[in-house]
């Protein structure tokens, strides 16, 4: 024990601890990208089945692609844009279509 001031009795130490916050993850976009080859249909399909958009929500999406070059398809984690993008890449192949899809950081 240190010296100096002995301590009295019934006198407390207080310890305090530093909470760490935890930060939200960081956000990525998918986004679907125009060419001149692949269907409309196609990029409904893509909208409906790997990201889980209604009928009038994907047509309404597809509608951007075509007309403004591109749409954000959603906005996800890092890994489930990266999974994400992959399937698009892997269900264009298989179609033989050169249907682009990219992640940004939001």
């Amino acid at each position: 024990m240190p010296k100096g001031k002995p301590r009295e009795q019934g006198d407390t130490a207080v310890v305090t601890e530093k909470k760490s916050k935890t930060q939200k993850p960081k956000l990525w976009k998918v986004i679907l990208h125009n060419d001149d080859f692949t269907t409309m249909e196609f990029v409904i399909h893509v909208l409906e089945v790997v990201f889980n958009k209604e009928a009038a929500v994907a047509h309404d999406l597809m509608l951007q692609v075509h007309t403004r070059g591109m749409c954000v398809a959603g906005v996800y984690t890092y890994e489930i844009a990266e999974t994400k993008v992959a399937t698009v890449e892997q269900m264009a192949k298989a179609a033989e279509f050169p249907f682009l899809s990219t992640m940004e950081p939001e």
